[in-house]
C-alpha cells in the first residue's frame, strides 16, 4: 500500500515521502496515529503542487543547516564533573549536550542529539541532527574537576 508520509518516521522515511508498506501497517498504525495518509491520485497531485511550492523554502532551510553544521563542528564542548578514579557521578546525555549548547547560543533539540551515555572521563564524539541531509559531529571532553 502506497501512502504519503504526514512526519518523519524512523528507518521509513522523511515527511512528504511516498512509502511502499504493508496495508495492516499503513491502517492499523501510520494512518491512525497521523505519521502518514492514503497515496491516492488526487493526494499525490497535491503532494506534488507543495513540493513545488516548497523548494525555494527548503534549499534555505539546508543553507542555514550547513552553516550551523559548521559552527558545531568547530565548537567544542567541555564538561566539568565531579569523578573518582575516571568514573564520573551520574552521566552526559543528549539533553545535557544540547544544554551546553544552547549556553553558546545554537538551538538544537535534544531528541537529534545522539550519543551513548558517558560515564568516564575522556574524549568523545556525539553527532546532532539538523537536516534530513545534514548531521553535525560535536567534539567533547570531559574532564574531572579537582
Amino acid at each position: 500500500m502506497e501512502v504519503i508520509l504526514i512526519k518523519d518516521v524512523e528507518n521509513l522515511g522523511y515527511a512528504n515521502d511516498i512509502v511502499n508498506v504493508k496495508p495492516g501497517y499503513a491502517n492499523n498504525y501510520l494512518i491512525p496515529q497521523g505519521f502518514a495518509k492514503a497515496a491516492t491520485a488526487s493526494a499525490k497531485k497535491v503532494l506534488a503542487e507543495n513540493l513545488r511550492q516548497r523548494a525555494h523554502k527548503d534549499a534555505k532551510i539546508l543553507a542555514d543547516a550547513q552553516a550551523l553544521a559548521e559552527k558545531i563542528a568547530n565548537l567544542p564542548l567541555t564538561f566539568t564533573v565531579k569523578a573518582e578514579e575516571g568514573k564520573i557521578f551520574g552521566a552526559i546525555t543528549s539533553a545535557d549536550i544540547a544544554e551546553a549548547l544552547l549556553a553558546k547560543d545554537v538551538t538544537v533539540d535534544r531528541k537529534n542529539v545522539t550519543v551513548d551515555a558517558i560515564k568516564t572521563v575522556g574524549e568523545y564524539e556525539a553527532s546532532v541532527k539538523l537536516h534530513r541531509e545534514v548531521k553535525a559531529t560535536i567534539k567533547l571532553s570531559v574532564v574531572a574537576e579537582e
